[in-house]
Parts: C-alpha cells; sequence; structure tokens
C-alpha cells in the first residue's frame, strides 16, 4: 500500500490484550504442527518396518524444505493485507487475496509438474538406502498432489493473520491438523495403507482445510471475492509484490543455509555430537514456537498501523511484542535449563549421547533469549513490508555466522558450533534493530511521532 496514496491517518490503540489475543491462537496453532509430525511417526512406527519410519521422515524433510521455500505465501500476505486494512482499502484486501491464491495455485501445480527432479535431486541429496528411498516415493508421489492445496492454504492463512483474525487462523489450523491426524491413524492402522495411507491424509485434509478457508473468506467478503481487474493487475502492486517475495525467499534461503551448516558442522565431527547437536536443536525449535506467536502479532499489528499511517500505533506494535517476547523466552529458557537433562533423557535413549548433549545444554537453553529479537523484528519488517532491509541483514548475519564458525570451531569444537548459532541469532536482531531506528524516522512523519522507543 502506498501510504502517499493514503495521506489521512487512521488511529487505532495497539494493547497488550490486542497483541496476545491474536498471539496466543497462533502460538496454539503453531505447536499443533509438531504434534502432527509425531504423530506420523507414531503410527508409521506401529508398522514395524524401520524403512516406512525412513521413508516418511525423509519424506517430512523434503516437504518441509520445499514449502518452507514457498513461506513468503503466508508472511507477505498478512504484510499487505494488514497495510491494507490500516488504510481502509476494502478492494485491495480482496486483491491482495486473489493475488496471492493465483501465485499459489500456479506455483503449487508447478510443484506438481516438477516432482521427479526434485524427488530425484532429494533422494542424491540423502542417500538413503533402497528400502528407504522406495518408501519415501511411495509417500512423496501421493502427498506431491496436495502442493496447490497446501500453497493456498499458506495464502489464506496469511490472509487472514492480515485481518487480525487470529481465531480463525487457529481453527483452520486445527482443521487441517486434526482431519490430518485422524485420517492417518484410520488410513494406516485401520485400512492398512501403509505409508501411502499416511500421505493421502495430508491431501484430504489440506483440500478440506483450503474449502473451508476460502467458504469463510467468502463470507467474510459478503461473497464478493473478486477485485476490479485493473486493480489486481496494477503495475505498481504486482511490482511490489515480487519484490517483496523474492527478499523473503532470499533470507528463507540464508536461513536454511545456517541450520544446514550447523547440522553439517556436527555431522564433521562424529555421528555423537550429530545426535547431541539434534536432540538440543529440537529444544531450540520448540522455543521457536512459543515466540512466533508474538512474532505473527506484530505481523499484523506493525502493517496496519503502517497503512493507517499512525507511528504511536506502530511503535506501540513494536514495543508490546519484544517485551512479551523478553518474558517468554527467559521462561523457555529457564525451563530448558531445569529440565532439560529430563527432556534429553526422554529424546534419546544413548547414554553417549546423553552425557554429550549436557554439554552443550545451555546453549539450546539461552538461544530463545538469543533470537528473541529477530524472531520479533523479522514480524515488524514483515508487516511494515520492509523486506528488501529484512533480506539485507540476513545475508550480513549469515556471513557473520560462517565467520563465527570457521574461527571458534577449530579452537572450542562444537562450543564454537553453538557460538556461531548465537551469533546468527543475535546479529539478526541487532541489526534488524539499527534499521528500524532509520527506517521509522523515513516512513513516518516527524508529527506523528508517538514515543522514544528504543533510543
Amino acid at each position: 500500500m502506498d501510504m502517499a496514496a493514503h495521506p489521512v491517518e487512521r488511529p487505532f490503540q495497539v494493547t497488550h490484550r490486542r497483541v496476545l489475543g491474536i498471539a496466543l491462537p497462533m502460538t496454539l496453532a503453531y505447536l499443533s504442527t509438531p504434534l502432527l509430525g509425531l504423530t506420523d511417526l507414531a503410527v508409521i512406527g506401529r508398522l514395524g518396518d524401520p524403512a516406512l519410519l525412513g521413508g516418511i521422515t525423509v519424506g517430512g524433510i523434503i516437504f518441509s524444505l520445499v514449502f518452507s521455500a514457498f513461506n513468503f505465501l503466508k508472511i507477505g500476505t498478512t504484510g499487505l493485507t494488514a497495510q491494507a486494512l490500516g488504510a481502509g482499502d476494502d478492494v485491495e484486501q480482496r486483491a491482495v487475496l486473489m493475488r496471492a491464491s493465483a501465485i499459489a495455485i500456479a506455483l503449487g501445480f508447478a510443484l506438481v509438474l516438477l516432482q521427479v527432479p526434485i524427488l530425484f535431486l532429494s533422494m542424491l541429496a540423502v542417500g538413503a538406502s533402497s528400502a528407504v528411498e522406495a518408501a519415501t516415493t511411495d509417500y512423496y508421489t501421493v502427498r506431491i498432489l496436495a502442493a496447490p492445496l497446501t500453497l493456498l492454504n499458506y495464502a489464506l492463512l496469511g490472509w487472514f493473520l492480515g485481518l487480525g483474525r487470529a481465531g480463525m487462523g487457529l481453527l483452520l489450523q486445527t482443521v487441517l491438523n486434526g482431519v490430518n491426524i485422524a485420517l492417518s491413524i484410520l488410513f494406516v492402522l485401520g485400512l492398512g495403507w501403509g505409508i501411502a495411507g499416511a500421505a493421502w491424509a495430508t491431501v484430504i485434509a489440506e483440500g478440506i482445510a483450503a474449502l473451508a478457508g476460502l467458504a469463510v473468506a467468502g463470507r467474510q467478503l459478503g461473497f464478493r471475492i473478486g477485485a476490479p481487474l485493473q486493480v489486481l493487475m496494477a503495475r505498481d502492486q504486482l511490482l511490489r509484490l515480487f519484490a517483496m517475495n523474492r527478499d523473503i525467499l532470499i533470507r528463507t534461503f540464508c536461513l536454511i543455509a545456517a541450520f544446514w551448516m550447523f547440522t553439517r558442522a556436527g555431522a564433521q565431527q562424529g555421528d555423537v555430537i550429530l545426535a547431541a547437536n539434534g536432540v538440543l536443536f529440537n529444544m531450540f525449535f520448540l522455543g521457536s514456537y512459543f515466540l512466533d506467536g508474538l512474532a505473527t502479532a506484530a505481523e499484523q499489528l506493525t502493517g496496519r498501523a503502517k497503512g493507517a499511517r499512525h507511528r504511536l500505533a506502530f511503535e506501540q506494535a513494536v514495543k508490546l511484542p519484544i517485551l512479551w517476547g523478553f518474558v517468554l523466552s527467559g521462561t523457555v529458557s529457564a525451563i530448558l535449563l531445569l529440565a532439560g537433562g529430563l527432556m534429553i533423557d526422554v529424546i534419546s535413549a544413548s547414554e553417549e549421547v546423553r552425557a554429550t548433549a549436557r554439554v552443550f545444554l545451555i546453549w539450546a537453553a539461552l538461544s530463545p533469549l538469543a533470537g528473541v529479537l529477530a524472531f520479533q523484528f523479522d514480524g515488524v519488517f514483515i508487516g511494515a513490508t520492509w523486506s528488501q532491509d529484512m533480506r539485507n541483514m540476513m545475508v550480513l548475519s549469515l556471513g557473520l555466522f560462517v565467520l563465527t564458525w570457521q574461527v571458534a570451531e577449530p579452537l572450542i569444537g562444537n562450543h564454537g558450533v553453538w557460538l556461531a548459532l548465537h551469533v546468527f541469532l543475535g546479529a539478526r536482531g541487532l541489526t534488524l534493530w539499527w534499521r528500524y531506528r532509520v527506517r521509522i524516522e523515513e516512513d513516518f512523519p516527524k508529527h506523528s511521532a508517538g514515543s522514544a522507543l528504543l533510543r
């Protein structure tokens, strides 16, 4: 949304209640995703064939990596929709949904058409046994059919979040994951469809969630989902959309690269270090799921504030999620410090892995605190559509990660690898904070300033 085209300020309040009203439902929604993965593993594990378990594990990783590259369909749509909401532009709200949905479906069908080379390259990179490769192929060739539906659900979820309807986002994710879990149990254990049954459960669940999302969106818009062609095809909006999606895609690839290098660094130190790092890294991801809900609140509220041209609301939409982020990350870190040993024992049965993981537990426990600014400012920059800055700071932080890793690992071993990860997380947060101080002065006139946040 071009702010110059909407010169009228549209004030609104950003309160703790409004922030938590978005953050809490989305935290629950995000936490349901790992539950689905654990259910699939448990269901396939009941079949007693290690190759099938390996197949669904590898297949899940492939789809996680492929679909994460298209996460811009959710987060980009959230920011653009929130800005249209803040500007009071109902037509642009419909146009954002139409553009995002069309791109999602087109990209989804492209993935279906490219399924063979994607699977070939993925299996080449993994180097799994023939039995695991066969199981992965059975799972992949069915689940890939859901690609257009999966990406459409990304766009729909982003649109509802942009409108501040986190409860609807939670409902759609609950429907998606709940139906998936129920059908996976029915198809695999009840009907004996094997690993293909778990894949078909996902396909059907994605379809049901997409139909539900479209129905609710239609009702939200009074069944006026369409928008004038000249608005849908507006050159400036399309260029803005593609530029933002490009920047978010580059940022995502940098994030994946950092995590891949972290994993590779552990693998080069032996199987025990690799396994210990894997256990601890899952703890880090658990903490990130709790912070993602607050980042979503920052996305919606800063986007709305920018569209409304209201600086005070924008500053509060930055301040309050960060405050709650530190409270939540501190709590998660304390829990990991106190209960991390028990969690390690539950996850791993190897005494050697358990002992090694305890040595490096402090790094995993402190990672939520190291990353809290990065997570929250990601939400801010997405909501404000400052995607170029977010991309550039991610590239810079990745460079610092590699530099720290190369210097520290030869000196202090695996502690150096974890130090590099913390530098990566901290650098992202601090550099985005620096750019925030610059960008807010550029995007909001002095006379609309409300607070002296982060000065």
